[in-house]
């Protein structure tokens, strides 16, 4: 049975990959991610997810390793990981009463027989007009610094989300569907 290795210390992803039932472990590949804002959301997530997996890869060349990177994406811009508070109330403070775009790549390689396989899934999020008084009850709930956005939709999400369109569990960072017929084709899930 080949391992499964999840080249991620996102918790958020080790929770929705866990959902699907293969067994797994966690290697965190040390990385440092390309973060331009300026690079087109679908290519930067691309490229972080096949770093994280190629790192992770070439230290378990015979286990197969998925890589995983989110970002969202508004106004020709990429907002990752807030560095600060204030950064994370700015990001809401755009993000607000508008749709956002989340995007996120996938890559799986297994260095033994050659596989590489890369994928992404992009999701909308509508959220609701912010005041001031809601982005301060939000930020005083939810930990922001390590999500892209800075914000969870999973987390309080009622007080900032109107809606969303396509995989939730893309939004959240890892989208499962796609994930699962990945695995699927890998031969992890029968």
């Amino acid at each position: 049975m080949t391992r499964l290795i999840l080249a991620s210390a996102s918790p958020r992803r080790r929770e929705l990959l866990g959902r699907l039932g293969v067994p797994f472990e966690v290697v965190t590949a040390e990385v440092t991610e390309h973060e331009d804002v300026a690079t087109d959301p679908r290519e930067m997530v691309a490229r972080n997810a096949a770093l994280k997996a190629d790192w992770v890869a070439a230290r378990h060349p015979s286990a197969l390793v998925l890589g995983a990177d989110t970002t969202v994406f508004i106004d020709g811009h990429s907002l990752n990981k807030p560095r600060d508070g204030v950064e994370a109330r700015a990001m809401l403070r755009r993000l607000s009463g508008r749709t956002h775009t989340v995007h996120t790549g996938l890559a799986l390689r297994r260095l033994s027989d050659g596989l590489v396989i890369d994928a992404g899934e992009s999701s909308e999020v509508r959220f609701k007009p912010l005041d001031e008084g809601v982005i301060e009850d939000y930020l005083a709930r939810v930990h922001t610094l390590d999500k892209a956005g800075g914000y969870g939709i999973q987390e309080h999400g009622e007080l900032i989300v109107a809606g969303h369109a396509g995989s939730l569990s893309n939004i959240i960072g890892l989208p499962l569907e796609m994930t699962k017929q990945l695995l699927t084709r890998c031969g992890l899930i029968p």
